[in-house]
């Protein structure tokens, strides 16, 4: 009876981590699944989901970089095919928190003044600036990226988004709701540790040392001019910035916004993945 009950709860548990990352597939990228109420639930009460997401995500949004392996295009183009197959794996609602955050950012005044232009629907002079921003240093950290070995870009495209999920799972985990509505659905079920999301998050690190091998075994053309210490530099600058982004935004939202709420998760997820992507090119470079 002992031994039936524990596989019971281990099913269940089990269960219950899938029905969490298909949740969070479903809510952080356009692929058609996980969009249940029960996937949603179980999403925001599994912090550890969102770096899981990001390997799924960082690994399609690679994809420009391994097809121009196989068919040399010019770096600007394979920039280019980053930007619309990241875009068109996570859609672009966390474009609009940064759209917003940008016009709070702009806006002199106290936490209530900038959470009343969170809820406004026209777009200010500071949305635009933000955009703008966004979209020029990721086009930028993407053509650094066509410049790399395979391997490194790979790594530090995957180190990068894996980094900005978990900077995601950070303000579930520890930051306040603003006020009712997406972010506190995060912050009001999720758990205070961050022991879960680390632990999913922190392999990326080791990513590089998997994908070395493969010159012994046949395939030279990924890891040409990668080094395993390199490549473990690179990731672990991306994870490291990407994380780091999201925690000034965390701070700054408690003293600016009183807490955290949808937008503020948005547009954390892109700008820390910007970060990841330009430090871990950097350290691939120092290195």
């Amino acid at each position: 009876m002992a031994l039936t009950a524990v596989a019971s709860r281990t099913r269940e548990f089990v269960g219950r981590r899938l029905t969490a990352a298909k949740g969070a597939l479903g809510f952080l990228t356009r692929i058609p699944t996980g969009r249940s109420e029960s996937a949603w639930t179980a999403f925001s009460e599994t912090p550890a989901a969102f770096p899981l997401a990001g390997w799924v995500v960082g690994a399609l949004a690679a994809t420009p970089f391994l097809a121009a392996a196989l068919v040399p295009v010019p770096a600007p183009t394979v920039a280019f095919g980053y930007l619309l197959a990241l875009y068109a794996v996570t859609g672009i609602n966390h474009a609009d928190g940064v759209a917003d955050l940008g016009d709070a950012a702009a806006v002199h005044g106290d936490p209530e003044a900038r959470r009343a232009v969170l809820k406004d629907t026209e777009v200010g002079v500071g949305a635009v600036l933000a955009l703008g921003l966004v979209v020029v240093g990721l086009a930028l950290a993407a053509l650094a990226l066509a410049r790399l070995p395979l391997a490194a870009a790979v790594t530090v495209v995957v180190a990068a988004e894996v980094g900005a999920k978990f900077g995601m799972a950070a303000l579930a985990c520890l930051g306040d709701p603003a006020f009712e509505g997406l972010g506190s659905a995060f912050t009001d079920n999720a758990p205070v540790a961050l022991v879960a999301p680390a632990a999913v998050a922190a392999p990326v690190v080791g990513l590089g040392r998997f994908v070395t091998p493969l010159a012994a075994v046949g395939f030279p053309a990924v890891t040409l001019g990668a080094s395993a210490a390199g490549l473990v530099a690179a990731s672990t600058a991306a994870l490291a910035g990407a994380v780091a982004v999201a925690l000034a935004l965390l701070r700054w939202s408690r003293a600016n916004l009183g807490g955290v709420n949808g937008d503020v998760f948005g547009a954390a997820n892109e700008l820390a993945r910007i970060a990841g992507l330009h430090l871990g090119v950097v350290a691939w470079t120092l290195s």
